[in-house]
């Protein structure tokens, strides 16, 4: 089958998209479907789930088009980033997914309940705590620790120089660090910190 849009670039498939042209979203796809996937299966860790998140994301690109800004970012970091939220999205479903049965069903006793507690509260505060900085700043962050991307990897996939993707990672963790309340960054401060 012809691919009829080829030779356009992403920003005007996304527009064609926008119209309800199906076949600009099958062109989206061809073009990065691979890549979302890959992204997906290093955030997830599972083949199922990332194609979970791919579909969803590209139901997410068709439904919003038209709300696409191309004076904003490129096409590409726009669909990568759909792709991203929702892969983090479906860690979070499948976190609690887990987690819920096992409180229920057995509790931990002792140091290992009082660790677990510490480490879901801490990974809530962290997960709040993101959801205040800027978005350049969060999402440079999440795809750093959350999807495992180098900074350089970082600085490629969303199309930004190195330096404004260092920059953007070190104000939004100095801003974490304020959030948190943790005014001298160590690796200790990572730690759960012992009761005795």
């Amino acid at each position: 089958m012809p691919r009829d849009f080829a030779h356009l670039s992403d920003e005007a498939v996304v527009a064609l998209a926008a119209r309800g042209e199906e076949t600009a979203l099958a062109e989206l796809y061809d073009r990065y479907g691979r890549v979302a996937y890959g992204l997906a299966v290093r955030i997830l860790r599972d083949q199922s789930l990332a194609e979970d998140a791919v579909q969803e994301a590209f139901l997410a690109v068709w439904r919003s088009a038209d709300r696409f800004m191309p004076e904003r970012a490129k096409a590409s970091t726009w669909i990568l980033t759909l792709v991203h939220r929702r892969a983090v999205d479906l860690v979070r479903r499948e976190e609690r997914r887990r987690t819920d049965p096992l409180e229920v069903v057995a509790p931990a006793s002792g140091d290992a309940a009082d660790e677990a507690t510490w480490l879901r509260f801490e990974r809530e505060r962290v997960q709040d705590a993101l959801k205040l900085l800027p978005d350049p700043q969060r999402e440079a962050l999440e795809l750093a620790y959350y999807g495992g991307f180098t900074q350089s990897e970082l600085a490629e996939r969303l199309g930004q120089p190195l330096g404004t993707v260092k920059s953007r990672m070190f104000a939004g963790l100095s801003r974490l660090r304020q959030l948190l309340g943790d005014p001298t960054p160590t690796e200790e401060s990572w730690q759960p910190r012992s009761t005795s």
